[in-house]
């Protein structure tokens, strides 16, 4: 049996400028207009919006698992980079750390290159297996995440987006 992917790198270009996919990224509670499987994102403990240790809850749903982790927000560089990390908790041990950094593209056309990394930092053996056993689609995000991040320019450019992508 294999084991999941431990880190992964996707990219893609829209014409949005960096402020508009900035407003987008940054806002958890519209990471269900663009994630494949993230639906809602809510902010916790009052926050409001990102900055470091700011936490939030995120829905997912793949197939008809679902299943709400906290998360926290570990780097906020404003038009440049919103990183966050799953919290571990006894019933989800893991721990992914999660970065999206947004580059300006050269020339007259303007527009943002919009790259995600993630790298798990916490993962237990057995929980690794169990997950590879019983929820491939994790096996290999990285085509499904690089959907999301030309899902994330589209939305930011004012650009209808499939509603059934999340169904």
């Amino acid at each position: 049996m294999g084991t999941l992917r431990r880190t992964g790198r996707v990219e893609a270009t829209t014409s949005a400028a960096l402020e508009q996919v900035w407003e987008v990224v940054s806002d958890i509670t519209r990471v269900g207009e663009w994630s494949h499987e993230c639906r809602v994102g809510s902010w916790l403990d009052g926050a409001a919006g990102a900055y470091p240790g700011a936490r939030f809850t995120g829905t997912n749903r793949v197939g008809k698992s679902k299943w709400s982790r906290v998360n926290e927000v570990t780097n906020v560089e404003v038009e440049r980079d919103f990183g966050w990390r799953t919290v571990p908790t006894r019933f989800f041990p893991d721990s992914t750390q999660w970065h999206i950094r947004l580059e300006p593209l050269a020339g007259e056309a303007g527009g943002t290159r919009i790259v995600q990394t993630f790298d798990v930092v916490a993962l237990n053996p057995i929980m690794d297996r169990l997950i590879y056993l019983f929820v491939p689609v994790h096996r290999d995000r990285l085509p499904a995440l690089a959907e999301d991040i030309r899902r994330l320019g589209a939305v930011a450019a004012g650009h209808a987006v499939d509603p059934m992508v999340n169904s």
